[in-house]
């Protein structure tokens, strides 16, 4: 028997995905071939970003019925889990009471993050005990700061207690990132620093995660929260639920109680627009639209027609992408309004549904507000407008119909955008405006959430700190923030004792705070990944997921998926949905079949007998 190891080097949904791989494809291994699989994570296996020990009020922004590890459906969905192992759901939340009282946790229902993480180590421990005598599990519960390879093949893998490990193949899984302190971080923790004996409740977060380390904000202080989306609404939770605060939903409308430790909290953004609710499923589990312009097949033709006229097959998103969109989009909302299937043979959008979908894309467009208070009506009709269409359902409502049609063709937005497939310049622009209005309008969070923002708007714990185009400056004087927005009549400020950054940063692996990253870049195995002269972020890899070295050699028995390769790739966050195909599934057996091949063609291998211990049993190292 000849033993291989293999290091994985981060183990949340992604690092999880290539051990069920390795698991479901050993048979293919040579027959006298076995795995060491070392995986390295201080977590607990396969949550990741998504922690057992967060806070139950912390929700996932997918309807669970549609999450699952188990594409092939030869394992249970996030929802089946919960419902098996006893979770019910109570007014107050889900809680496991084995099948007594509450109500059964529906298809409908967004679960808190925290199960989420429970699930995926259920899934885990399943996985480990369903592995096959000839793979053997170690967990190295430390973080890897560095990579060594060696001029013969193999590397040395540095833990951060010490621990050198030896491995022939790695698997660089890492998840989500911190970046360095920017400029404008330095300037705002400086501020903070030197200003305190003017104002005790002064304090800058740069990012919210984990979010017990909110709890330095002082109640009745004021906090402004950079950021509408998801991260922003984790905020939110945290500084009023989290705080012992609750919703009441009695009468007409949601009703918030304040605990009375809240801070007051105002929200601002480059542009102040909310995050659109997600609609109401009624597409089941499985359920998506059906392009019949958007589509990989129309890409590609795409592609070859730029070929043919210019000798560049990349592309322009605005102009020869983004009208398939629309007109898909468009499509969608037709169908939702007629209430039946319209078609395709023939379709043009009109007038009216192309200016919808434009709405819906750019609700800014062509107006102008004279003051704060006439944004903010603005933005309180935008939120319960967007809300009623939510309630209607995901094909019953136009607008969410058509902004369905964004998340069901993501693989046509991968056909677009992966691997340098739109022009250097046309890809700027995407990872500018038209990504973040993807996440705006199509990735937005449970329509509870909203219904919770607008009743926190009511009972005046929560308002706007400005409007589109607001800056944040230093007021010395005070001690304290000061969010300002230019209008007609005069620009505007609202001051805040601290400071919060809710946003998640795009991973640009030259400005990531990792150890483990900065090594490799200092090593010179992986690089910055580059479209021309454009770095949308990510580190370069093949298509198989090796990765590219400072030299432009593939590393070919290193891979690396997920986050860390989000800029060749794009969209790298969504996890599988059952009996549909998923990029998340796809990225990891691409990856674990090259290994595959990989030790078939081996010759230059390492006796077991030279690698010590072979206990087949799984172990846990500290």
């Amino acid at each position: 028997m000849t033993l291989h190891q293999v290091s994985i080097i981060g183990v949340g949904p992604r690092g999880l995905s290539v051990l069920q791989r390795i698991g479901e494809l050993a048979d293919r291994l040579p027959a006298d071939r076995r795995l060491e699989v070392h995986l390295i994570d201080p977590g607990e296996p396969g949550q990741g970003a998504h922690p057992a020990g967060q806070p139950a009020h912390l929700l996932t922004n997918t309807v669970a019925s549609q999450v699952t590890m188990f594409a092939d459906g030869r394992g249970p969905s996030f929802t089946e889990w919960a419902a098996a192992v006893g979770y019910r759901e109570f007014d107050t939340g889900f809680h496991p009471t084995g099948g007594e009282g509450g109500r059964p946790v529906g298809e409908h229902a967004y679960l808190p993050r925290k199960l989420l993480g429970e699930y995926l180590t259920w899934v885990f421990d399943r996985t480990v005990r369903a592995l096959p005598e000839r793979i053997r599990v170690v967990h190295h519960r430390d973080r890897a700061c560095d990579v060594e390879a060696h001029p013969g093949g193999g590397y040395t893998v540095h833990l951060a207690n010490g621990h050198r490990l030896p491995s022939d193949y790695v698997f660089l899984t890492t998840g989500h990132c911190e970046r360095i302190p920017t400029d404008e971080d330095r300037a705002h923790t400086e501020f903070a620093r030197e200003h305190a004996d003017r104002n005790p409740w002064l304090a800058y977060c740069a990012s919210p995660y984990p979010v017990q380390r909110l709890g330095g904000i002082a109640p009745g202080s004021t906090v402004a929260v950079q950021g509408f989306g998801l991260t922003a609404h984790d905020v939110i939770s945290e500084l009023t639920v989290g705080r012992g605060g609750r919703f009441d939903d009695s009468g007409a409308e949601l009703v918030y109680r304040p605990s009375g430790r809240e801070p007051a909290i105002r929200l601002f953004s480059r542009q102040c627009l909310p995050f659109a609710a997600r609609g109401v499923n009624q597409k089941g589990t499985t359920g998506q639209h059906r392009a019949r312009f958007f589509t990989p097949e129309a890409v590609r033709l795409l592609k070859e027609r730029a070929l043919e006229r210019r000798n560049d097959p990349r592309l322009d998103f605005e102009e020869e992408v983004l009208p398939l969109l629309k007109r898909e989009m468009a499509y969608a909302h037709r169908a939702a309004q007629q209430g039946g299937p319209v078609p395709p043979e023939g379709f043009e959008p009109s007038p009216a549904e192309l200016a919808a979908v434009e709405a819906i894309l750019d609700p800014l467009h062509g107006r102008e507000f004279d003051s704060q208070k006439a944004f903010t009506g603005f933005f309180l009709d935008h939120v319960a407008e967007d809300l009623a269409q939510a309630e209607l359902g995901n094909t019953t409502s136009p607008v969410k119909a058509a902004t369905d049609v964004i998340r069901d063709t993501r693989a046509s937005l991968r056909e677009a955008v992966e691997f340098s497939g739109l022009t250097p310049r046309s890809h700027r622009v995407f990872n500018r405006t038209y990504g973040p209005i993807m996440n705006r309008v199509s990735f937005g969070p449970p329509l509870v959430r909203n219904r919770q923002l607008l009743a926190l708007f009511r009972a005046g714990v929560v308002d706007l700190a400005g409007g589109p185009g607001c800056t944040v400056v230093h007021d010395r004087e005070t001690g304290r923030f000061v969010v300002r927005t230019p209008y007609p009549q005069g620009a505007e400020s609202v001051a805040a004792d601290a400071l919060v950054i809710a946003r998640l940063d795009a991973f640009h692996p030259e400005l990531d705070g990792s150890p483990l990253i900065g090594n490799l870049l200092g090593r010179g195995l992986v690089r910055p990944y580059a479209n021309g002269p454009f770095r949308p972020g990510g580190i370069e890899i093949d298509a198989c997921g090796r990765p590219v070295t400072a030299t432009g050699e593939t590393l070919a028995t290193a891979w690396a998926i997920g986050y860390p390769v989000e800029g060749p790739r794009f969209y790298t966050h969504a996890l599988p949905r059952h009996a549909m195909a998923s990029q998340f599934s796809a990225d990891a057996d691409t990856a674990v079949r090259d290994l595959i091949t990989h030790i078939h063609q081996r010759t230059d291998v390492t006796p077991e007998a030279e690698r010590g211990d072979t206990a087949r049993t799984a172990v846990s190292v500290p």
